[in-house]
């Protein structure tokens, strides 16, 4: 839902936001992962994955995720547009 509201224009609240923040803490709490730890992961993926594609290091985000039954690790990773060359 929170994807049509971006396309209608709605906003989050302060409350939608500082809930959101809230969840976020909570998700590294249980899971036991730190900011610092969350950062060397992110860098990390950016090494592995940059081996075979072209990545966009300064646009990679990578955050915990805390639904009812399980934390996530979510890790989105934009790739930068591939240029053939005509030979």
């Amino acid at each position: 839902m929170r994807l049509l509201d971006w396309f209608r224009g709605r906003r989050s609240s302060g409350k939608e936001v500082a809930e959101q923040r809230l969840r976020l803490v909570l998700a590294h709490d249980r899971a036991n992962i730190s900011p610092g730890m969350l950062e060397i992961l992110k860098d990390e993926l950016i090494k592995v994955i940059s081996r075979h594609l072209d990545v966009d290091p300064e646009k990679v985000e990578v955050k915990l995720t805390r639904d009812q039954h399980e934390t996530r690790l979510v890790a989105d990773i934009p790739l930068r547009p591939i240029t053939r060359s005509r030979g």
